[in-house]
């Protein structure tokens, strides 16, 4: 099949650009796959000449020329997305969703251009039980966590041919909230990630950390949401117990979030080394250099965290919050010491990670870290059973596996009729339309 794939694309730093990559790699041994992008930056990546990269601007006429069978959107909630609206509903396609909120990021796009009047609209179709006046609190600058109740996501999955989603339980979801949408379960699929010992030793050493240090890790950017203020707080009870803790923040900081008054406060500042953003064909070399994984995440829209997968293909010990979506991989409550989450209806797994529970959160911690801190046999344990789930669920030919059959079933399927806001409709001509009238001419609707 032809297909069309929007999405950020490598060098952009987005762990969906790097995800499309991968994904790339595998469907064009079966496949005639052309990336569209919203960058110069991103056309110039040379990492798959198999696959040609244009600008998003000239799919309409490439299309029109030679119509592809299956247009694939990878859509997330982050500014990364932005240019891909315009296309979502004139050319309705498979539409991947890497979060099960889009509310962030389509609120920015259309406030910050002055849209209000768009934006409105859009979240009356989106939530049409919400009371008309919820718009202005976004209008007026509040983006609190009401922002992951009011998801924004129906005009998009009512338009698609077909919706993938990464875990089951968001899959789940989207089905009971869109009966009659297609929705597909796809695995999020991560390639192997090993580093030599020497490697990892000279991260090490490039950040000052004894080798003999036992060292958090957490990766991605550096934001309230990764849940870095509780980490930081029991990290500072358990330095009593284990002197030689230390903690690596591998990721951009954020102007949101001052990471350093929060460490100084959790009295562990002498501990902490914030790296800043790591290149992909770093992260294995950083993710051996650290003995255990933080992969916390609250408020959650629902999303599969690509950097924990990347840390159970390393084979490292991880610690997670207990969410609903990972309510299928058994885990360690570190509380009683008991497997959580073991599936009664499968064979049963190995716990693959310790998990927090939200409501109890730096108590926990504290039992998590001191546990993994002091015990040498559980963190090789964790590691072993993390790389065995990874290889069970979520390498790449797991995910190549599933989209082959969501590309099978979603481009048999016609494009839904739906009657969407005006400023969702718009053919793009508008402004031609107004240029001719301006001087005495009339184009018609649909003019090309």
């Amino acid at each position: 099949m032809r297909l069309a794939l929007f999405s950020p694309w490598p060098p952009v730093r987005s762990g969906i650009a790097d995800y499309a990559r991968d994904l790339a790699t595998g469907l064009v041994n079966r496949h005639e796959v052309d990336i569209y992008v919203r960058s110069a930056e991103e056309r110039a990546d040379h990492a798959l000449p198999r696959v040609q990269r244009f600008d998003a601007h000239d799919f309409p006429w490439r299309h029109a020329r030679s119509p592809y069978d299956l247009v694939i959107y990878q859509l997330g909630n982050s500014a990364w997305h932005d240019y891909m609206w315009p296309y979502l509903f004139r050319y309705p396609g498979l539409v991947v969703l890497h979060d099960g909120a889009l509310h962030h990021a389509r609120a920015a796009a259309l406030l910050k251009r002055q849209r209000d009047d768009d934006y409105r609209a859009e979240l009356a179709f989106d939530h049409p039980r919400l009371p008309r006046e919820a718009a202005e609190l976004a209008i007026t600058a509040f983006d609190g966590p009401v922002y992951y109740d009011w998801t924004m996501l129906r005009a998009v999955v009512i338009s698609a041919r077909g919706v993938g989603a990464h875990n089951a339980r968001l899959a789940d979801q989207l089905s009971a909230e869109f009966p009659g949408v297609s929705v597909d379960h796809l695995a999020m699929g991560i390639p192997a990630t090993s580093s030599s010992a020497a490697d990892a030793a000279a991260v090490r050493s490039r950040h000052g950390l004894p080798g003999d240090a036992f060292v958090i890790g957490a990766f991605g950017g550096v934001t309230p949401e990764k849940r870095i203020g509780p980490l930081l707080r029991a990290a500072g009870v358990v330095r009593r117990y284990h002197p030689a803790l230390r903690i690596l923040l591998a990721g951009s900081e954020h102007s949101h979030f001052d990471v350093t008054a929060e460490a100084r406060a959790a009295g562990v500042l002498d501990l902490l080394t914030v790296t800043g953003y790591v290149d992909e064909r770093e992260l294995a070399a950083y993710l051996g250099a650290v003995d255990v994984v933080s992969s916390l995440r609250f408020p959650s829209a629902g999303e599969t965290s690509a950097s924990w997968l990347r840390a159970l293909a390393a084979g490292r010990p991880t610690i997670v919050t207990d969410l609903v979506q990972l309510a299928d991989v058994p885990t360690i409550d570190p509380r009683s010491r008991t497997v959580v989450h073991s599936r009664a209806t499968l064979a049963p797994e190995a716990p693959v990670a310790i998990s927090i529970d939200i409501l109890d959160e730096v108590h926990s911690l504290v039992l998590a870290l001191k546990a993994l801190a002091s015990d040498a046999s559980l963190r090789q344990q964790l590691g072993s059973n993390s790389l065995q789930y990874w290889r069970a669920h979520h390498t790449v030919a797991h995910m190549v596996e599933d989209y082959e059959r969501a590309i099978a079933r979603t481009s048999a399927l016609p494009a839904p009729v739906v009657t969407l806001p005006a400023h969702l409709r718009s053919d793009g001509f508008e402004h031609a339309r107004d240029l001719a009238t301006s001087v005495g001419v009339t184009l018609p609707d649909g003019w090309q």
